[in-house]
């Protein structure tokens, strides 16, 4: 069988929605090397090099599909078009979106439900186009998947859809996250300014990720600890409604001791994320949460805020604390930064509990809900 999957995801620098795309797409091809997968994106937007070349399985592919006036309407004209004129049996939105017609089966991943839950923290036209979009997505969809049973009560709460239509299937760190030796992170270390003690941070910033708490926190740490050169990095593109966070930073009484390093490539995180004093994740929602693994997956202690998503990921192996109280974040890095014993279990419970997940268990999950998604395609077609 031909599926496809949208790629549009992977014509940005990879982040959470484009890591979950491309990973889960080369793991899908290697669980299922009778089937042929093709990453479809309109010409709309620039070539990408999925790199990595020598581990992409033969049976995986991506298609610059060429659009004109009409078609330039990629989700309602030029994507349906095209899966009917390959003959697509199944079509993956792997980013809240599918094909409204064309004939094959579609499968939808709703990553969270932010832009319905928390509005405030995006831009208002991006709000409009979910509560516009989202429902009609959904009862398109054969098949609905969501990272997490959290998300997957929310969706059929506020979007009232049948429980035996949602999946929840897990994500995984990337297999390039795991320990390094301190010595081996020098270099990035020394690149990047991290320093010797450094508590990180890891993801776009915009205002759901919480790091205006995170920085009254990091004053706190150091007003309480004065004699440690402990410095807070943060690793993350910029992204909507960022400039309070900015401006929150550049007004810190203990900006010099902030580094704002910009989006980093996985080479460049998992030495920081191997000799961080602490890993730190005070977003107000998430639907999975990708970072605080990649965390533990290097053995780095995570602190992450109380969120039933992170909870559920985490599984008892990060210390969680209250993300809207940074008196809570600063108690909870300075119990950690004061004890060397607490540090260590808190690693290697994180070790144990990343390596419940994998892309291999997320694919043969994500193989069985389109084999439901299939089902139900040719029952409704009678």
């Amino acid at each position: 069988m031909l599926i496809g999957l949208d790629a549009i995801p992977l014509t940005e620098a990879r982040a959470g929605v484009g890591h979950y795309t491309f990973e889960l797409a080369r793991a899908l091809a290697r669980e299922a090397p009778a089937d042929e997968f093709e990453l479809a994106y309109p010409s709309v937007f620039p070539p990408f090099d999925l790199g990595e070349k020598e581990t992409l399985p033969a049976n995986l592919k991506a298609a610059r599909v060429g659009v004109g006036a009409l078609s330039r309407h990629w989700w309602s004209v030029g994507l349906p078009r095209y899966v009917a004129r390959r003959g697509f049996g199944l079509f993956h939105g792997t980013n809240y979106d599918v094909p409204l017609w064309g004939g094959a089966a579609t499968v939808l991943t709703i990553h969270d439900l932010s832009l319905l839950l928390h509005p405030k923290t995006h831009e208002r036209r991006r709000v409009s186009r979910a509560r516009r979009r989202l429902p009609l997505m959904v009862r398109a969809a054969d098949a609905v998947v969501t990272p997490t049973e959290s998300v997957r009560r929310e969706v059929c709460e506020r979007l009232r859809v049948a429980p035996s239509k949602v999946f929840a299937v897990p994500e995984a760190a990337r297999e390039f996250f795991r320990p390094m030796e301190f010595g081996e992170t020098v270099e990035a270390r020394l690149r990047l300014g991290a320093g010797e003690e450094f508590l990180l941070a890891v993801g776009t910033i915009e205002p759901r990720k919480n790091l205006a708490a995170l920085v009254a926190a990091f004053e706190e740490v150091v007003r309480a600890r004065p004699s440690r050169q402990l410095r807070l990095v943060v690793a993350g593109g910029r992204g909507w409604m960022s400039e309070p966070i900015f401006d929150a930073v550049e007004r810190s009484p203990a900006r010099e001791r902030i580094l704002l390093t910009g989006y980093l490539s996985d080479e460049d995180l998992r030495p920081l994320y191997s000799s961080c004093s602490a890993f730190v994740y005070p977003s107000l929602y998430e639907g999975f949460g990708l970072p605080p693994l990649e965390a533990m997956s290097c053995g780095a202690p995570v602190v992450a805020g109380r969120t039933p998503a992170v909870a559920e990921v985490t599984g008892g192996a990060a210390l969680l604390v209250n993300p809207k109280d940074p008196a809570d974040i600063a108690r909870a890095l300075i119990g950690l930064l004061d004890d060397e014993h607490a540090r260590r279990e808190l690693s290697d419970a994180g070790l144990r509990r990343a390596a419940d997940f994998s892309w291999e268990r997320t694919a043969r999950m994500t193989l069985d809900v389109y084999g439901e998604a299939l089902k139900r395609r040719m029952r409704a077609e009678g």
